[in-house]
């Protein structure tokens, strides 16, 4: 069993920065892929980025990528996005995922086993 908790959301201005934390309760959670999704008002939820469960490998939705970063440590169990050059249309609810084993990383909602309860982000103009 995992337990996910996010933090790290709030107000910035466009070109301002964010750190989203992602912490897991569990001793599987190093053996789990972890993605970052997220959720603007009246759209569907979307894939961010993700990282496999020895950080290995990382990948980006196209709308993030070069301003993003997914990092994970897991002596601490914890998954960091770093946000940088932050758009408006970056304002969303942000959601951690961990998989259910050591999978490589899916851009889809279905791959995910576990979730957290969000932190929003909003980024003004």
């Amino acid at each position: 069993q995992v337990q996910l908790v996010e933090s790290g959301g709030g107000s910035v201005q466009a070109g301002g920065s964010l750190r989203l934390s992602c912490v897991a309760s569990g001793r599987t959670f190093s053996s789990t892929t972890v993605g970052w999704f997220r959720r603007a008002p009246g759209k569907e939820r979307e894939f961010v980025a993700g990282i496999t469960w020895d950080g290995s490998s990382t990948y980006y939705a196209d709308s993030v990528k070069g301003r993003f970063t997914i990092s994970r440590d897991n002596a601490k169990n914890t998954v960091s996005l770093q946000m940088n050059s932050l758009k408006p249309e970056d304002t969303a609810m942000y959601y951690c995922a961990a998989s259910r084993g050591r999978t490589g990383v899916a851009n889809t909602a279905r791959n995910y086993y576990y979730w957290g309860q969000g932190t929003q982000v909003t980024v003004s103009s």
